[in-house]
């Protein structure tokens, strides 16, 4: 899912009283949705509160994988090893080699190898179960 940096307030605000209708009052989903409810009231008219609720949400939200980063891609195997023995790899680096994760591990006296680790893109997204 994409975050929204601008979500609506108040949509969300009508979309959590339309779930509210779904549970009987003094539920604990009733009691979870007044909190919520009654927290995005608390910042929405007060912009350095709302900004920082934006920036809270951010941070909570935006997927691991942005911190995934790729140090080199290669379009074959043979160039991936080529870079290994030119003596630049460093243990741990990401790679993409034709379009799959590898990390650089140094086998110590065996030298660098790649060692296949799948890319967050290569991954199936997970579905939660209902």
């Amino acid at each position: 899912m994409t975050y929204n940096r601008n979500f609506d307030v108040d949509a969300v605000l009508q979309t959590m009283e339309a779930m509210s209708r779904h549970h009987a009052e003094g539920t604990p989903e009733d009691e979870a949705l007044r909190v919520c409810a009654t927290a995005l009231l608390f910042v929405r008219d007060e912009a350095k509160k709302l900004e920082e609720l934006r920036e809270f949400f951010r941070k909570i939200t935006t997927p691991a994988i942005v911190g995934v980063q790729v140090a080199h891609t290669f379009a074959s195997r043979q160039e991936a090893d080529a870079w290994l023995a030119s003596g630049t790899a460093t243990d741990g680096q990401l790679v993409r080699v034709a379009g799959q994760g590898f990390t650089v591990v140094d086998h110590g006296p065996k030298g660098l190898k790649l060692v296949r680790i799948p890319l967050p893109e290569e991954l199936t997204p997970h579905k939660p179960e209902h």
